[in-house]
């Protein structure tokens, strides 16, 4: 949007609490609790604002399950999780709010519920020339819009706009639930319909959008799918099954969850935040190998 001088970054907390993980050494404070994690995304959080990232908030699942688990019983749980990881999540949003950092834990919905709606409402603002979201998983592909709502893999350092969406997926954001209710969703615990995959997906959603539009005998797609009778019959026969999918993987963007970009302006740490960092600071390493569990 022209005269937009902001950009904007939202963090998904529940990935870079993972991710830092199953990457870095653990670490136990005095207490003997694990913190190597809720270190990890600190130290990387603050270097975002040391580098000039002013405007930010981060999402976290201050409880994993959701209103999408009420939906789908084999949506994703706190099953499997390891402790001393989901231990951290209460830290990490108590260490990111000392720190001054906007954070938003999320029970009844998910981070990327607040990443989409975050991203909407910081949208709105015409200061705004940017909405970086900050994570890998491919459910916020369908936040993007333009050049102007981006989402950013801070791991590998790349970028993804609109166009990069489409080269990746086949198809723009607006299908991208679309997508996911054919294909399904391993991480998220719900399997897509059976034949349907990326390329059969891609081809048939790139020319009708969405599932709605896709005509019932598949002779008359036109699209380089493999078998499209077949994938015809299994999507009559399990329509129901996809727009559950597809409501599963619809992000919901209409939470509340600030009324200025102003408010996501990062200005100091807290007055808590000097004994808390100590706390982090003195925590003892110990070189730990873990097994990453899957996600988005």
């Amino acid at each position: 949007m022209p005269g937009g001088f902001l950009d904007v970054y939202l963090i998904d907390g529940t990935y870079e609490l993972f991710r830092h993980y199953y990457a870095v050494p653990s670490a136990r404070d005095r207490d003997g609790r694990e913190v190597g994690a809720v270190r990890g995304v600190l130290g990387s959080v603050l270097g975002m604002i040391n580098r000039g990232s002013n405007h930010v908030a981060v999402a976290t699942d201050h409880v994993i399950e959701s209103f999408r688990n009420a939906l789908w019983p084999g949506y994703k749980t706190s099953e499997g999780i390891e402790p001393d990881l989901l231990a951290q999540f209460p830290l990490l949003e108590e260490a990111l709010a000392a720190l001054g950092v906007t954070v938003w834990p999320m029970i009844e919905f998910e981070a990327d519920d607040a990443l989409a709606s975050g991203a909407r409402l910081a949208a709105l603002d015409a200061r705004v020339e940017r909405v970086v979201i900050c994570t890998p998983d491919k459910d916020l592909t369908q936040c993007v819009r333009g050049t102007r709502v981006v989402q950013m893999d801070r791991r590998s350092g790349t970028t993804r706009d609109e166009a990069g969406v489409v080269a990746k997926f086949g198809v723009p954001p607006a299908s991208i639930p679309d997508y996911l209710a054919l294909v399904g969703d391993a991480s998220d615990g719900y399997p897509g319909l059976r034949g349907w995959g990326p390329k059969s997906a891609a081809a048939v959603l790139a020319r009708y959008g969405h599932l709605e539009s896709i005509p019932a005998d598949g002779r008359v797609w036109g699209v380089n799918a493999a078998n499209p009778a077949a994938l015809a019959t299994t999507l009559a026969r399990e329509r129901d099954s996809a727009y559950l999918f597809r409501n599963l993987a619809t992000l919901r963007s209409e939470i509340p969850l600030f009324d200025s970009v102003d408010e996501l302006r990062w200005e100091a740490p807290t007055p808590a935040f000097a004994s808390l960092a100590e706390r982090l600071d003195t925590a003892i390493s110990a070189n730990v190998q873990r097994k990453p569990r899957a996600r988005g």
